[in-house]
């Protein structure tokens, strides 16, 4: 019995495939995009900082900024999910998010923004330094 594989179906094509892989990577970011914008806007916030970072004014954080306090002040099952949702959704490595982050907790602007996620990780760290 002979099968035919000249009909449509998977292509044996790397570069095609490769394109594949990219098209479905960025259309999962845009997914999680969105939904980490809808869970942020679930979560229980005044409304008058609510209006502040729809007009852009108030904390004056850059929305990049504020999707990183947004990954930090999630809980994670572990450390591999963190990091694929830090490579995912922010589209930085792990390490440059750490240096954002660590950078952020130095910013008033932050801490005006999300003052709870920004003391507990200050607490944290602080923390760790004393070890040391």
């Amino acid at each position: 019995m002979t099968v035919d594989t000249s009909g449509p179906g998977p292509s044996d094509d790397p570069a095609e495939r490769v394109e594949d892989r990219a098209q479905d990577r960025a259309r999962g970011q845009a997914e999680d995009r969105a939904r980490g914008q809808a869970e942020g806007q679930a979560e229980d916030r005044a409304p008058d900082q609510a209006e502040d970072r729809e007009s852009g004014t108030g904390a004056g954080l850059s929305e990049r900024d504020r999707d990183v306090l947004a990954v930090e002040r999630r809980g994670w099952p572990g450390p591999g999910a963190k990091e694929r949702a830090i490579r995912e959704r922010l589209g930085i490595s792990p390490t440059r998010y750490y240096q954002l982050l660590n950078a952020l907790l130095d910013d008033p602007r932050a801490l005006e923004h999300d003052p709870v996620t920004v003391n507990r990780l200050r607490r944290i760290r602080d923390e760790r330094r004393e070890r040391r």
